[in-house]
């Protein structure tokens, strides 16, 4: 608890003087003034994020984080729990979509099991971190003890200090696998906005409709039996969350309390951010929204955090793409800024 507590001690708000600075030079650039929109808030942001007034964010990393859930015997999900090792292996081989697109911006992809119920192969480029072999079925009782809860934010934490370490992050992409997992994040997303369990649940990997009515019944269980608390962020995630989400907590905090921006991907990255946020509020300013999600409680989540999203290209995959295509145009905008002609 103390690197948690010590992580969010370390977390300030950002300095509003400097969007104002920022600003002024953007607007002396060869240009008319607010001509190139977003890019031009991406730079100022980033900024004012990092403190630095020529920002660099050359050494871009995602953090793929795995873990397995018990509430998939449940029956809720179109796959069924082994296919998060396979796409783990996947990941490892450099053959999953994330990272074909890391590739293409020159991001490297950290993959960490969280908790895969598999127990996974050694390999130089996996950081295994498993808590369990999977959360407990929330249908009938937490997902996850307090500690583990704790522990899973910690790691996530660990990960991210290590990696600094080890090689510098200039920007950080959060990204997940784990079959089932976006019937934890709808019962966290209905829980923190007080929304109901039916309008903030989607089909995930593309569920028919018998199953989408026992998703929703089953979230509807899992909240009544576990009864998490929104006033404590930490017993959310215990009772209704996962592993992977969990690390993913500690991956934006850490990221924000290093001054690092982070870019959080789609619904199950935003549900980790929403915790993340709820946390410590002033993390918010440090966060930016990759994409609209196709998953209808994306939307729900994003408006509680007063986040607008970057992109909306209908996608729905997850494990950090499109943060990874996101983070590329953050980029293009600190280069506007870093390299654009002025009038001087």
């Amino acid at each position: 608890m103390d690197k948690l507590k010590d992580t969010l001690d370390k977390i300030k708000p950002i300095d509003p003087s400097l969007l104002h600075e920022t600003q002024l030079r953007l607007d002396n650039l060869t240009k008319p003034k607010g001509s190139l929109g977003k890019l031009e808030e991406f730079a100022k942001r980033i900024v004012a994020i990092t403190c630095k007034k020529n920002p660099c964010l050359e050494k871009k990393v995602i953090f793929t984080i795995a873990g397995d859930h018990g509430v998939t015997e449940e029956g809720v999900s179109a796959y069924p729990s082994a296919v998060t090792a396979q796409m783990v292996y996947n990941f490892l081989r450099g053959g999953a979509g994330v990272n074909v697109l890391a590739r293409h911006i020159g991001a490297k992809v950290i993959v960490v099991d969280m908790g895969v119920a598999e127990d996974l192969q050694p390999h130089p480029e996996l950081i295994i971190k498993k808590i369990a072999k999977g959360t407990s079925n929330f249908a009938k009782g937490p997902a996850m003890t307090r500690e583990q809860a704790i522990k899973a934010i910690e790691t996530g934490i660990e990960i991210v200090k290590d990696a600094i370490l080890k090689d510098g992050i200039d920007i950080i992409g959060t990204g997940e696998m784990g079959i089932g997992n976006t019937t934890p994040s709808s019962a966290i997303t209905s829980v923190f906005t007080g929304q109901p369990v039916e309008h903030v649940t989607g089909r995930g990997t593309g569920i028919d409709d018998a199953t989408y009515e026992r998703k929703i019944n089953v979230i509807k269980q899992a909240i009544d039996i576990n009864k998490p608390d929104p006033s404590d962020p930490i017993d959310v995630l215990s009772k209704v969350g996962g592993f992977e989400i969990g690390g993913l907590v500690g991956v934006v905090l850490a990221s924000v309390a290093n001054r690092i921006p982070v870019v959080i991907d789609g619904f199950i990255s935003s549900a980790a951010g929403l915790i993340a946020v709820e946390l410590k509020p002033e993390a918010k300013d440090y966060i930016f929204s990759a994409h609209a999600s196709v998953e209808i409680g994306h939307r729900a989540i994003l408006e509680k955090m007063g986040l607008l999203p970057i992109l909306d290209l209908k996608m729905r995959l997850g494990e950090g793409t499109g943060a990874v295509i996101a983070m590329n145009l953050i980029d293009a905008g600190v280069k506007i800024l870093n390299e654009m002609a002025s009038f001087d």
